[in-house]
């Protein structure tokens, strides 16, 4: 294969796979940098989607879930052995030729679309990146979430510093290729390339950046955040960190403190910036009421309403019916929002939330943490996903991912901890953990919190309302629960009182704590003896609710 050979190979001045020559050979037609107007356009008449009632266009993405982690790899030998992949997969380098090969065949004679943007900012922490997408409307979600470049009349000589190729349609075969499912990502540190296969889900191109990012960025430098962030009158900064689905994004967009950024974040010796420009937030169930400027961003043009319900004669969207999935969501630019803080840089951070959506009933709607309780709940991740098959079905899976997120690049988890301790203590850093799950009783026993009531607590903690009432310490997972907060019943804040028997509240309690200490140990290993030692004793249940749990009772 003398020709692919030399079509397929790396560019060492710019360090990434050499596409250009390729598709200027083989490729139908490459349409570059195309406005959101003209995407539209190709969108319509590729039948990609429809435009809504107000301007958004309606895509379908299939069952709209991100691929797990056991589908995304990193191919072997990556350029600088210390940044090798942590919690990924690893493939074989014949094996990754031989996709791509099989891929370039897929796309020969066909059109793509090229999106050439930057992420981050200042020539310190920015990158450029080229987006290579089978469909228009993946290419507008690009467009929407980075900055696209503009002004580059020979972009065969713009330098970029990694490459995200995005085919959807083209398919693993498992008994050729050897992988266990036909989707796929696989990540070339050494050619500073990502392929994103198999899947139509568009959060897979954000998380495929967050990955190279771990990759790019030196942790030294720039400690690195999945997180949402805003910003007070006081040039006060809020971080939100959380797992998916645990409405981070809802709460950091707030009418009366502007957004910095609703996923990536920067945090160096000079403060937080934002690597993202756009947003990409749950909608299933929100309402005009409970989240205005999201809700305001749905019906706008140039917002992509992925798996939304519409109805087909008079194109009104429903964002409260989620039999397409659940994980309804709405891609727009940060522009789109009232109050969106276009800022390169910002101040340190004064209040962190850990953002949790706890299905067992047993954590607190707001509660004040130590440094190293942070640390913990950072590390471990937890939040709850609810996928049953029967709303009657008392069963909620506890997931623990690392670092709220495990990405296919990372360094070990324990690396982040150090990170953050650092940066809390340095900063002096108020910490918080916020559950918008169930307060007292298991989910299939009420109602979810409502965003007003989050909405109230985290502007009771931003506004210094609650440096004057008490705080009751938690026997089992000691943290600090407010015993009063302006606009707040009290059965809010305390999740005893606020379930139907004590005693039970209490096995569910110790439950989760062994739930936490399990879930916690998966890397206690790998950590220095000084952290391990100082977060050992964090959170500790009574052996004796095993006796208790084994007799039926069950979170």
């Amino acid at each position: 294969m003398p020709e692919i050979a030399e079509q397929m190979t790396i560019d060492r001045k710019e360090g990434v796979l050499d596409l250009w020559s390729f598709g200027q050979k083989n490729l139908r037609h490459i349409h570059r940098n195309l406005t959101t107007a003209q995407l539209y356009e190709h969108i319509i008449n590729n039948r990609e989607g429809q435009i809504a009632q107000h301007g958004a266009i309606v895509v379908r993405s299939g069952d709209g879930v991100e691929l797990p982690l056991t589908d995304k790899y990193v191919v072997k030998a990556p350029t600088d052995a210390s940044a090798a992949p942590h919690s990924a997969n690893e493939l074989e380098a014949e094996q990754f030729t031989q996709l791509v090969y099989r891929l370039m065949a897929y796309i020969q004679n066909k059109e793509v679309y090229v999106q050439y943007a930057r992420i981050g900012c200042g020539p310190k922490d920015s990158r450029s990146v080229r987006f290579v997408t089978e469909t228009a409307w993946h290419n507008l979600f690009v467009r929407n979430m980075y900055t696209p470049v503009e002004g580059v009349s020979d972009f065969s000589e713009f330098r970029v510093d990694f490459s995200v190729v995005h085919v959807p349609g083209f398919r693993a075969d498992p008994r050729v290729d050897g992988l266990p499912s036909t989707a796929f990502v696989m990540i070339n540190l050494n050619q500073k390339i990502i392929f994103i296969c198999g899947t139509h889900y568009a959060g897979e191109i954000k998380q495929a950046v967050f990955s190279m990012l771990n990759f790019l960025v030196p942790p030294d430098e720039t400690f690195l955040m999945r997180c949402a962030a805003n910003v007070g009158p006081e040039k006060d900064v809020a971080i939100f960190l959380g797992r998916g689905g645990s409405g981070k994004t809802a709460l950091a967009v707030d009418g009366q403190r502007p957004l910095i950024g609703d996923h990536v974040h920067g945090w160096t010796a000079e403060g937080l910036f934002g690597f993202e420009r756009g947003g990409y937030a749950k909608v299933h169930q929100l309402t005009e009421a409970n989240a205005p400027q999201i809700y305001a961003c749905t019906q706008r043009f140039g917002t992509i309403l992925e798996n939304v319900a519409m109805d087909s004669l008079s194109r009104r969207i429903d964002l409260g019916d989620g039999h397409l999935t659940p994980n309804t969501r709405a891609a727009y630019p940060l522009s789109h929002l009232d109050n969106w803080k276009d800022t390169a840089l910002f101040g340190h951070p004064k209040h962190l939330f850990l953002v949790t959506c706890d299905a067992s009933g047993v954590l607190p709607a707001l509660a004040r943490l130590t440094t190293e309780l942070a640390v913990y709940a950072f590390m471990s991740g937890y939040t709850s996903r609810l996928d049953t098959p029967e709303p009657t079905e008392a069963v909620a899976d506890l997931r623990f991912d690392d670092c709220f997120g495990a990405s296919t690049v990372t360094l070990p988890a324990h690396l982040y901890g150090e990170r953050l301790m650092e940066k809390i203590d340095r900063h002096q850093v108020s910490c918080w953990l916020l559950n918008t799950g169930w307060i007292g009783e298991p989910w299939y026993h009420g109602e979810r919190i409502d965003l007003a009531v989050s909405r109230a607590l985290i502007h009771a903690v931003t506004s210094g309302s609650l440096e004057d009432v008490g705080f009751d310490i938690d026997p089992v997972f000691g943290y600090e629960i407010p015993t009063a907060c302006p606009g707040v019943p009290a059965t809010i804040l305390a999740p005893r009182k606020a379930a139907r028997d004590e005693a039970e509240y209490e096995i569910r309690a110790h439950q989760l704590a062994k739930a936490l200490s399990r879930g916690f140990a998966r890397f206690e290993a790998q950590m220095p003896e000084k952290m391990r030692h100082l977060l050992a004793a964090v959170i500790s249940s009574d052996d004796s609710f095993d006796l208790l749990e084994s007799m039926g009772f069950s979170i």
